[in-house]
């Protein structure tokens, strides 16, 4: 299974990305999806994370500005992020929960990461 994800880039303070990722490869059904990140010198954290029914859960610095969804048919999620602070400058990486076959064993998968820059 791949993740491939992109989107990242430079933005002033205020202004708005939108990141996708798309799963391929040998996939039964995707679980959770969601996006981490980690900016220089600190430890990788979620962001936002959407479950297989689609009930999302985002950290509190991002309620109300990032929206975390997915299309199913696409085996993709994605992440808009509004109102951009430089704080949120970091390595973006999606993440999604696995079955590869009917049975109940579920791996995790990582995206390749993509740098997402917000300018003060």
């Amino acid at each position: 299974v791949q993740l491939q994800a992109s989107g990242g880039g430079l933005v002033q303070a205020g202004g708005s990305l939108r990141l996708s990722c798309a799963a391929s490869g040998r996939i039964f059904s995707v679980e959770a999806m969601g996006w981490y990140r980690q900016a220089p010198g600190k430890q990788r954290e979620l962001v936002a994370v959407i479950t297989g029914v689609n009930n999302p859960n985002y950290i509190d610095s991002v309620k109300g500005r990032f929206t975390i969804s997915r299309d199913n048919a696409k085996n993709t999620v994605y992440l808009q992020m509004n109102s951009l602070k430089p704080e949120d400058t970091a390595v973006y990486y999606c993440n999604a929960r696995v079955r590869s076959t009917p049975a109940r064993i579920q791996h995790d998968y990582w995206g390749q990461g993509t740098l997402v820059t917000v300018s003060s």
